[in-house]
């Protein structure tokens, strides 16, 4: 398998970064071998979620943060689930946790979401875990959408767990609107879960036009990413992309 570019900033101000996309099942796994994944993936934005969400919760997402070299940006408890965790290479401009309309008898979502400067480039980030439901999922899909058109940044990234494959609709409702960057520019390994037998995409990281995908894909045989350790850290595989972000 090919490698994925390193990060680095162009110069014209352009910046080459990687993005990761990890449903980390609140940390019941083997957070040592999720720790080990996220390090060796070296990204400048991890898209988290179900981030821990009960007792203690800040204090486990700053123990994996410091664990993979990285520093908190926004999310987890005050999402329901989704995070943003970055290196110290982002300058973060603002961030905003967003809870979705409730519906009786499901699970709360909600979006984490920030803007961040990376070298030249100013990015608008959003990490999303759309509902189990067909038709609130595609309802979600829309609100994310639109929560992005609000941010008032040229250049986006958006990822997270779906529930849902390609071919679904609130899956195809963000890819006729945004890039698929696994579908774009192919890379690694193509399902995300289950880790023991990965059959299905459910997970994805989208861009906007202009943001230039340079690989994408689950990083099986990634120099330091282990099989076992894919297998131990979470009931997902994870979703590693590379992007050219021009500058602001």
């Amino acid at each position: 398998m090919s490698l994925l570019p390193n990060s680095r900033t162009e110069p014209d101000g352009s910046a080459v970064i990687r993005v990761l996309g990890y449903n980390i099942r609140s940390m019941r796994d083997d957070t040592d071998a999720l720790a080990r994944v996220i390090k060796a993936c070296a990204p400048d934005l991890v898209l988290i979620q179900e981030a821990p969400r009960f007792f203690r919760w800040r204090k486990k997402l700053a123990r994996l943060a410091l664990a993979s070299d990285l520093v908190i940006v926004t999310g987890g408890a005050t999402t329901t689930g989704p995070a943003i965790l970055s290196s110290l290479r982002a300058s973060v401009e603002r961030t905003e946790d967003i809870l979705l309309p409730p519906t009786p008898g499901l699970h709360r979502r909600g979006f984490a979401t920030a803007v961040v400067r990376i070298a030249g480039a100013r990015l608008g980030v959003l990490s999303c875990h759309l509902s189990l439901q067909k038709d609130e999922r595609y309802e979600q899909s829309g609100m994310l959408l639109d929560r992005l058109a609000g941010m008032g940044v040229e250049h986006l990234i958006a990822g997270g767990d779906l529930n849902e494959r390609p071919d679904g609709p609130a899956f195809r409702r963000l890819a006729d609107s945004l890039t698929d960057c696994r579908a774009a520019a192919p890379w690694g390994g193509e399902h995300t879960w289950t880790p023991a037998d990965p059959y299905q995409r459910i997970d994805a990281i989208f861009a906007t036009d202009g943001i230039e995908v340079l690989g994408c894909g689950v990083p099986t045989g990634h120099p330091g990413v282990s099989d076992a350790d894919l297998r131990a850290a979470t009931d997902h595989l994870p979703v590693l992309a590379a992007l050219r972000v021009p500058a602001s």
